[in-house]
């Protein structure tokens, strides 16, 4: 069984705490949105969720089939797409998915890279370099790259910013196929459409000290 939970989370950096005492559970299947005004702290949270910082406070717990992930381990298990990551401007949409492919264990990922980049439409693209791209289409990229390996948990930053209408109903889908899945999604948004989708919502405003 595959269960997130979150003890007693807080984050500070110097004297500025952002928040403190959030604690919520995820289990196999559901949606839990991130709420909050900017600089309240949402994608500070989903980078802690995903292992890459460390919390000042409380605790990060993962498991996947029943088992404890370490901390160390956690990355390999998780999604993470968010505006800040950066692709490589000089490697085409197949060059930056296969280097992350090959980056996360996969060896034989031909046939996985060419089934993202169709399924973000960025197929007619796959050998354009990507510092050509839009924004939106760098968004359709950071998602590919997320879900490549089909990870257990997903961390989605503002997943429908800088989409068109097509783009948004594609990320629409993708959370319909995590839930049926049994996937666990935390999604960062202030759109308010985006975060009542969600199953569980928690508004860090109500986490400040």
């Amino acid at each position: 069984m595959d269960r997130l939970e979150v003890i007693a989370l807080g984050k500070r950096f110097g004297y500025r705490r952002l928040f403190a005492g959030l604690s919520f559970t995820l289990a196999a299947g559901e949606t839990l949105a991130v709420t909050g005004p900017n600089g309240s702290g949402k994608s500070t949270l989903l980078r802690m969720l995903a292992g890459v910082l460390r919390p000042s406070e409380g605790a990060v717990r993962l498991q996947v089939d029943g088992r404890q992930v370490e901390p160390a381990d956690r990355p390999f298990y998780v999604g993470l797409a968010a505006p800040y990551l950066q692709l490589y401007d000089g490697f085409t949409a197949r060059e930056n998915l296969t280097f992350i492919a090959r980056a996360r264990g996969l060896y034989d990922e031909r046939r996985l890279v060419e089934s993202w980049l169709e399924r973000v439409q960025l197929r007619a693209f796959a050998d354009e370099p990507v510092a050509i791209f839009s924004s939106g289409m760098r968004q359709r990229l950071r998602l590919a790259a997320a879900l490549l390996v089909d990870p257990p948990l997903w961390l989605l930053d503002e997943p429908r910013s800088n989409l068109d209408e097509a783009g948004r109903q594609l990320v629409e889908a993708l959370l319909e196929e995590a839930r049926a899945k049994g996937r666990m999604v935390v999604v960062a948004t202030n759109d308010a459409d985006e975060a009542a989708a969600c199953m569980q919502q928690v508004d860090l405003r109500r986490f400040r000290s």
